[in-house]
């Protein structure tokens, strides 16, 4: 017996490295003193602030792949883990400065997964990001034959004075929203089991509603809010930001509240996708737990104090003002 007859082909997994190799470096730049292949990436921290405090986290694509392996569309799971894990040291005040991945499955495709490490450069490029390594595994019996997990390390900085932690939080702030550009990378595991497997709806067919077709509804990349809201943190514009991911509004916008303060959401302020609305109606899914598994069509909160709302609007016109904040005991409360 060899390891290959147990589904595991050292051979194919280094040819993969090799192609990783190829694709990393463009996110390079000087701080980068390592290269593809060493049992850990270097990375110079010499000079990277005043009082600089590493931000750092670790993220997954979940079973959004699932829907990529049907689809067999792979870039964007790329993107999306870059994306995701940009946003959640955003809202510490952290900019990104380097990124590894993880991408493991029952047996590996070279195809799937330099498809998907291109879109991690794509995504690292667009951010100075530096792709500084990571880890691919086959594992039979682990994974199910032709899925893919798709998992994501970022480390960022932040000067220590500029950190977002919900400190500033006060009531009076009021609460915006700026949209999703779709599921993002969260519950697609009742997503799947409604549209794909109650409802029996085919990737290729085009729901009422839709623009797209399901297969790309479902796809659409991960938004990063870097860009825009980067300059406003720096101007020390924003009192707190949310990453609206896994638990929706009402386990993440708590996590910036001060204990004396409420969230008091409007749901009539902005409009749900459609495709969020298709899957309450198909799964006759209730609007609490929509709003606990589902962003909603809003993918980033802001809370601003009402003076600093019109720098806001400046950099991110299409924000829409979702609620304010009151007096209360730390949760989130719909009206």
């Amino acid at each position: 017996m060899r390891y290959r007859d147990s589904g595991v082909d050292i051979d194919r997994a280094n040819q993969i490295v090799r192609g990783i190799s190829e694709l990393a470096p463009p996110t390079w730049g000087p701080r980068v003193l390592s290269r593809i292949g060493h049992f850990g990436g270097l990375f110079d921290a010499s000079d990277l602030g005043r009082a600089p405090v590493l931000v750092c986290s670790v993220d997954g694509v979940g079973t959004k792949t699932h829907v990529a392996t049907l689809a067999g569309r792979y870039r964007g799971l790329g993107v999306d883990i870059v994306h995701h894990s940009v946003n959640d040291i955003l809202v510490q005040g952290a900019r990104p400065l380097l990124f590894m991945d993880y991408v493991a499955a029952a047996q590996l495709e070279e195809s799937a997964v330099l498809e998907i490490v291109g879109g991690m450069v794509d995504a690292c490029r667009a951010h100075a990001c530096a792709l500084l390594g990571g880890e691919t595994a086959e594992m039979p019996g682990t994974y199910t034959a032709g899925d893919y997990d798709v998992v994501g390390s970022i480390v960022g900085v932040a000067e220590r004075d500029r950190l977002l932690t919900g400190e500033q939080v006060r009531v009076g702030d009021e609460v915006w929203g700026l949209p999703s550009s779709g599921l993002h990378t969260n519950g697609y595991s009742l997503a799947r089991r409604i549209l794909l497997e109650e409802a029996r709806l085919s990737l290729d067919a085009t729901p009422d509603g839709l623009e797209t077709n399901l297969g790309a509804a479902l796809l659409e990349p991960h938004r990063s809010y870097f860009e825009p809201l980067w300059p406003l943190l720096q101007e020390k514009r924003l009192h707190a930001l949310v990453h609206i991911t896994g638990g929706g509004f009402f386990d993440n916008i708590p996590r910036v509240l001060p204990a004396h303060c409420e969230a008091e959401v409007d749901p009539t302020l902005w409009e749900i996708p459609p495709l969020f609305r298709l899957i309450e109606r198909l799964g006759n899914v209730a609007t609490e737990e929509m709003r606990r598994v589902f962003n909603l069509g809003i993918g980033m909160v802001v809370l601003v104090d009402p003076a600093n709302v019109e720098p806001l609007l400046a950099r991110c016109p299409e924000a829409r003002r979702i609620g304010r904040v009151v007096a209360g005991t730390g949760g989130v409360r719909f009206r």
